[in-house]
């Protein structure tokens, strides 16, 4: 199982990252606390291990602009948290050649099954609270999860306390960010002592 840490906004927080090696780190380009520009990602890339992957998180960004982070090499990944359909993920594939992954609020299996006729390469499962596109910090009932058809992560409120009930689901990765922080800041204790979980 892999893991991620998303949000990383500080300097600090990419030095805490290579120390701890996860899978995937997350830069969040969406409106968010943790937001950063695209200035600010390109210079935290720099400083990131190359082999840990970037992921840049968009809700509902222009595809030519998701494109040209991309291709510029700041972010390998693309993380849909938006409104996006098969038609605007059909042009992003036209635009680059990122792996791309599209983030389903979750209220039922069926918004699983909907996501997953989707041509992306992972969905991520998300909790699902009316107009918020994602980072509430909450856990919803991953007992709902059955046999899903594309690989996935797993996100919303992951912590030390529910890892091990996370881990028993077949997601391809965690997704961690508020779990892996303190007063909203990444804490780097919290940040080793769930990778370290992970990689038991």
């Amino acid at each position: 199982m892999k893991i991620k840490i998303c949000g990383l906004c500080r300097e600090e927080d990419v030095i805490y990252t290579n120390g701890v090696r996860p899978h995937y780190a997350g830069f969040v380009f969406a409106k968010s606390r943790r937001q950063v520009s695209v200035e600010q990602a390109e210079a935290f890339r720099k400083l990131l291990d190359p082999e840990i992957e970037a992921v840049g998180v968009f809700v509902n960004e222009n595809a030519e602009k998701i494109a040209e982070i991309c291709n510029k090499g700041i972010t390998q990944i693309i993380q849909l948290h938006g409104d996006e359909t098969e038609e605007y993920i059909q042009d992003l594939r036209q635009r680059t050649d990122a792996k791309i992954i599209k983030a389903v609020r979750v209220r039922d299996m069926e918004d699983i099954r909907n996501a997953e006729k989707l041509s992306v390469d992972f969905l991520l499962l998300d909790t699902y609270r009316k107009d918020v596109y994602g980072g509430t910090g909450k856990s919803f009932d991953w007992s709902i999860l059955g046999d899903i058809g594309k690989p996935f992560f797993l996100a919303g409120g992951i912590s030390m306390e529910n890892i091990d009930k996370a881990m028993e689901t077949k997601a391809y990765c965690l997704d961690v960010s508020s779990g892996v922080e303190t007063d909203g800041r990444k804490d780097r204790e919290k940040m080793e002592e769930i990778v370290r979980r992970v990689r038991l």
